[in-house]
């Protein structure tokens, strides 16, 4: 027990003193969050006590602090003034813990969290195939989906809902609606957290690049992969396998705004822009989206009002791998550095 207090109190000496910053081409400073800095970064290279392992999302509650799922690693933390704690799951890959308390809850490749108004966390419990709910108090229950892969429960309640491979999920600004990724039925689906009501609004559940213009509906995907909202009502749909960037307009209309299918990392306009398995996207108030470019080790961004791509990370001396998870909160990007196993903040 000593060892372990001991470590905390290096891991939040650690956290609270490490103020070492790198500048990347387009002079972002990065702050090193959790984890340690690579050779030639910039900062002292570290081994910390009880480190991450694939973190994969994060995102932070009314208190301001922050919540981390890990993929691999099974286990959901809770960090506060510079101190992780480990508050569930316990590294199998299972389902259980539903009516009791977070820390006896297990959990099945969690990709993400989204964090609503009331301090709810919502987790997406992807190979479990269901949104799992964490209350004020502490108390998990399944949320979405019955744990078993399926596609049913459109014009009903989320609990009564089935979805196959939910890879990310994402609250729309205002907090009150839920998107899903629901990758293996090829569909993006929202929930209505008043009425708990689930809603298809992308997807026929068929494979295929959708035509500008087409009715979102009733268009084919290639594989959703991520989906963020803007304040404005647009719905950003991101495909790993189909290495683009979609939308769908408060008409119901879905266009590609980046990228034209093939594989690449050049920044540009639109069309001319490439990314390569592409992961998760958030957006900030302005609109603009920023995109975990996994397989080519960047966090790229999106400006609508312009059309343009550009890098936000990894082309300068701080190097990613295989990035997925990317949030915005109080005006500065987080970033999920998963195969580093670590979380950086771009001011």
């Amino acid at each position: 027990m000593k060892k372990y207090i001991q470590g905390l109190s290096l891991f939040a000496l650690f956290a609270l003193g490490q103020a070492a910053m790198a500048k990347q081409p387009n002079e972002s400073k990065v702050t090193l969050i959790d984890g340690s800095w690579n050779p030639g970064e910039g900062g002292s290279v570290t081994t910390q006590p009880h480190p991450l392992n694939r973190p994969f999302g994060v995102d932070f509650d009314s208190k301001g602090r922050m919540w981390i799922v890990e993929l691999e690693g099974g286990r959901v933390h809770r960090s506060a003034n510079g101190v992780r704690k480990q508050v569930g799951g316990d590294g199998s890959k299972s389902y259980r813990g539903d009516g009791g308390s977070l820390g006896q809850a297990t959990f099945n490749g969690m990709h993400n969290l989204a964090i609503a108004p009331d301090d709810s966390v919502y987790i997406a419990d992807s190979w479990n195939h269901c949104i799992r709910r964490i209350d004020a108090k502490g108390h998990i229950t399944t949320y979405a989906g019955s744990g078993k892969a399926g596609f049913s429960g459109d014009d009903g309640t989320a609990a009564k809902a089935q979805f196959n491979y939910i890879m990310c999920i994402t609250l729309n600004p205002s907090g009150e609606k839920l998107h899903v990724a629901d990758l293996k039925n090829r569909r993006i689906r929202e929930i209505d957290l008043k009425s708990d009501k689930v809603l298809t609004i992308a997807g026929n559940g068929q494979r295929g690049i959708p035509k500008d213009g087409a009715k979102a509906t009733e268009a084919p995907l290639v594989d959703p992969r991520a989906v963020c909202s803007d304040t404005a009502g647009n719905v950003y749909v991101l495909e790993r396998g189909g290495h683009a960037l979609r939308v769908v307009r408060p008409d119901g209309r879905i266009y590609t705004v980046v990228g034209n299918g093939e594989k690449g990392n050049s920044d540009g306009m639109g069309s001319a822009a490439r990314f390569n398995g592409p992961k998760h996207i958030c957006a900030d108030p302005s609109g603009n989206i920023y995109v975990a470019d996994d397989v080519n080790h960047l966090i790229r961004k999106y400006e609508p009002k312009i059309g343009e791509v550009s890098s936000v990370l990894g082309r300068g001396k701080v190097k990613l791998s295989k990035p997925h998870g990317v949030t915005w909160d109080k005006g500065k990007l987080y970033i999920v550095d998963s195969s580093n196993h670590r979380i950086l903040r771009v001011e």
